[in-house]
């Protein structure tokens, strides 16, 4: 029913606008067109205005992420070169603009819900919750990279009459903005529990949602396992310490009440259902693989190679000249040694056919194998030892079936066929010597498995998380060449504010100009 959901909406999508991606963008971002447009359409029409940052997109791999995030969490291996930590203008402006454009769909959302009588707004109430729901996990994403944003007032151009002045947004501070979507979602989980949706507006909503098919109990478990990462992200932050604890305890106590994603099968995704539709991940091969994007990072590599991983043929495949041997680029080495290597094509790259070369890669939003990890925190945090053991083998056990599983949707051939994995495998590999829980003697230690398990199953998929957990956990370690030739010598703690802000938000930017460098620390950032 989703798969079949998906595709009526896309059609409906591109249809609505004379066929095109370029034209049913439009068609939601042009002040002067939007007044025709209905909550089902609106809200279709968000879902569709950041979609190349949730499917792997050519821009978003390339220009953003290919300088930036990969480096920092040394998910690739990069040659190593001058001004190599400072994120660019066209990436931080690129990601910045999309995220602003996404927000004033929302906002445009809101306008024509807030327009309806009581009894419409109540008999649609439900696109409203999961618009909320979808648009705070990528708000979440924006504030991780940046810090203080504008969000309240942000968006508002055309619900302020076209006022450009008046509409200049303030900056809301990052512990507001969190304390704003944390307390938004925990009222969503407990109204969806009891919403009534009549069959049909349940039929368009089918139609229109193509991240869950209109599945209520998708977006409980996505709107509870977002809760779940936010309060893990602040739990080390002294002011959120006791509502960190209190809810997270809540709703691992609660599943039925607060369901969670358990399994990979309820993975919070967007499927490729038809190469044919502007829903697809077509980009993803040159966005990764262009300019040497491609190229396996030592530390994981060899990781995974201690360890047995069984995840490594899933995940990578050999240079074109390694035979059956994998190696990944050394961040340590010089520049000109680092050439050389490149140059004889022996080093690993992530597997074409499962990653980048799969058109049916789905946009991830949420996996079981991240919720799983993310209760083992909590429970290693509790002293529940039992508790946090179980919950971190089963991540590796989702994280590996998620892989194999990712193979599975392609039509790609470009690597040689995948081996499939058993369940002596994986547990020979979780009781291998740095992956086994009864080896680690301390709590930080045992922390630090956590993170590294997270680490290898975000990869280079969710970015954005990858990052913001290494930065709140200070795990795994690595180590970085200082680039001596720039002031930014080691990987920032935040990203710069875009141009775009000191020019034409300059009285507000001016408020937070003073913590726009690349050395402050976000404020749940406390180790």
């Amino acid at each position: 029913m989703k798969k079949l959901s998906i595709i009526l909406s896309i059609v409906m999508a591109t249809a609505i606008s004379g066929c095109t991606e370029a034209d049913f963008s439009e068609n939601y971002a042009n002040p002067s067109k939007v007044s025709t447009a209905t909550v089902e359409k609106q809200f279709a029409g968000m879902l569709v205005a950041n979609k190349d940052y949730v499917l792997p997109a050519y821009w978003n791999y390339f220009v953003v992420l290919r300088t930036t995030l990969t480096r920092y969490t040394q998910a690739v291996g990069w040659v190593n070169t001058s001004n190599q930590y400072v994120p660019g203008e066209a990436g931080i402006g690129g990601r910045w603009g999309n995220y602003y454009d996404f927000l004033a769909q929302y906002r445009e959302l809101e306008k024509i819900y807030n327009n309806l009588t009581p009894e419409e707004q109540a008999d649609l109430r439900v696109y409203m919750l999961t618009a909320t729901i979808y648009l705070y996990d990528h708000t979440q994403k924006v504030v991780d990279l940046h810090g203080d944003i504008p969000f309240s007032e942000a968006g508002r151009l055309s619900q302020n009459g076209g006022d450009y002045l008046n509409s200049l947004p303030a900056y809301d501070t990052a512990e507001s903005i969190y304390t704003t979507m944390l307390d938004g979602l925990k009222a969503y989980s407990d109204e969806l529990n009891s919403i009534n949706v009549s069959a049909g507006i349940m039929v368009g909503f089918q139609t229109q949602d193509f991240v869950n098919g209109g599945d209520l109990s998708a977006w409980k478990k996505y709107c509870n396992s977002l809760r779940l990462r936010m309060l893990t992200r602040v739990s080390g932050v002294s002011e959120f310490q006791s509502r960190a604890q209190s809810e997270i305890a809540a709703i691992l106590a609660n599943p039925g009440q607060y369901p969670l994603v358990e399994e990979n099968s309820e993975n919070i995704q967007i499927d490729v259902v038809s190469l044919d539709t502007p829903i697809n991940s077509k980009g993803f091969r040159s966005g990764l693989e262009d300019w040497d994007g491609n190229l396996a990072g030592k530390a994981m590599i060899d990781h995974m190679l201690d360890n047995t991983d069984p995840r490594l043929r899933a995940m990578y495949e050999p240079g074109e000249f390694a035979g059956s041997d994998y190696s990944g680029l050394d961040p340590l080495l010089n520049e000109n040694d680092q050439t050389t290597l490149v140059a004889t094509g022996t080093l690993s790259r992530y597997n074409r056919s499962t990653l980048s070369r799969n058109e049916y890669f789905p946009g991830l939003l949420f996996t079981a194998a991240e919720v799983s990890l993310l209760k083992a925190e909590y429970y290693l945090n509790a002293s529940n030892d039992a508790m946090a053991q179980a919950s971190y083998e089963d991540a590796i056990e989702k994280s590996t079936e998620f892989y194999y599983g990712l193979r599975d949707l392609s039509a790609d051939g470009t690597a040689i066929d995948l081996v499939p994995t058993n369940d002596t495998e994986i547990q020979a590999y979780i009781g291998s010597t740095d992956v086994n829980w009864d080896n680690a003697t301390t709590d930080d230690e045992k922390l630090s498995l956590i993170a590294t398990q997270k680490w290898i199953h975000f990869s280079v998929l969710q970015l954005p998380d990858s990052w913001a957990e290494q930065r709140r956990l200070n795990l795994p370690d690595f180590s970085f060449q200082v680039d001596n030739a720039n002031e930014q010598t080691l990987p920032p703690s935040r990203w710069i504010y875009p141009n775009s802000e000191r020019v034409y938000n300059t009285d507000n930017y001016n408020t937070v100009s003073g913590e726009d460098n690349l050395t402050t620390k976000l404020f749940w950032d406390v180790n």
